[in-house]
């Protein structure tokens, strides 16, 4: 989109300009919209189950711009010839549970014929003008905090290889329909400074965009950062990758400062995520209660993984 106009409306708090998970648009003084859409086509065999995560990871974006969604409307494309009408009712159905865990109400949608299945969800969510948690807040001095270990991606292309076993299927779909609902109270609480959700760009790929937007360099510990399993890093050992990690790395590499990190951990570390967890940027003042946030909302990690400094010679730097 970097080569359409951009809008000039002074009520447009967040657009398209700095890699945003969702738009924040002005309606008054106490309120803002958010709005994101998504979709994408099947990562696993159940159709529940891929309606579940198309679902939670429409819904992501916006608890990562730190509002709670109130509408949803379900955008699918779906081959009437391959798939039965159960299958297909079965995907809607998946998704329209999502919708309701988070509070949310499905108001509609739209379907088309499609070869390949497709399926995901436009939201519409509010959040304080003053509090939203977009890419250009993170401030030097800033703590990083991961809520969800890395590895879909590549255990989704072990899946679709064959080479994954049942226990580490079912962990990393329980990471995938988990809601990344902390986002909406960490704002709220006005905790926190930025916010995004790890997801197609890998946490390379979207750090990048904070770092980018705000001005400034992360520091990161790899040691801290985690992965679903230790069987994600025998996996990438034997070169069970999605091209779409690699291509992540490569696209990343000239902004990053390697220090010597080995290559198995920076294709985790550019690993495409679905409905991956939140990366949060907190001012060090508001780690402690950003921390038992997490722990009310029981997030699948709460881990401190670097910090925000101010910008040196590339945005990210991996020790």
């Amino acid at each position: 989109m970097r080569d359409l106009p951009q809008s000039n409306d002074p009520n447009l708090l967040v657009g398209s300009a700095t890699a945003d998970d969702a738009g924040v648009y002005l309606l008054n003084a106490e309120t803002a919209l958010v709005q994101t859409l998504d979709f994408f086509t099947p990562i696993c065999d159940d159709a529940y189950l891929f309606g579940q995560i198309a679902a939670a990871n429409s819904l992501s974006d916006v608890y990562a711009m730190g509002g709670r969604p109130i509408t949803a409307m379900a955008i699918a494309g779906m081959p009437d010839t391959i798939l039965s009408t159960a299958e297909i009712q079965a995907i809607f159905r998946g998704g329209a549970d999502m919708v309701k865990l988070a509070g949310c109400s499905l108001v509609g949608g739209h379907t088309i014929k499609n070869p390949e299945p497709i399926y995901g969800l436009s939201v519409t969510g509010l959040v304080h003008p003053d509090r939203y948690t977009a890419n250009a807040h993170a401030k030097a001095g800033d703590v990083l905090i991961l809520t969800k270990p890395l590895g879909t991606g590549i255990i989704s292309t072990a899946i679709k290889q064959g080479k994954c076993s049942e226990e580490l299927n079912d962990i990393a779909v329980k990471s995938m329909i988990t809601l990344n609902t902390p986002g909406a109270d960490l704002a709220e609480q006005d905790l926190i400074n930025a916010c995004t959700d790890v997801t197609g760009f890998g946490l390379l790929g979207h750090l990048k965009e904070i770092c980018a937007s705000s001005g400034v360099t992360a520091e990161l510990d790899c040691a801290s950062i985690p992965a679903i399993s230790d069987d994600v890093h025998a996996l990438i050992a034997n070169d069970i990758v999605p091209g779409g990690t690699k291509k992540n790395l490569s696209t990343v590499l000239p902004h990053v400062q390697v220090n010597g990190t080995s290559l198995e951990m920076q294709l985790l570390l550019a690993d495409a995520q679905t409905s991956g967890g939140l990366l949060i940027s907190v001012p060090q003042k508001n780690v402690s209660a950003v921390l038992e946030v997490l722990k009310a909302h029981n997030t699948l990690c709460a881990v401190e993984i670097g910090r925000i400094v101010k910008k040196q010679d590339r945005y990210i730097s991996l020790n």
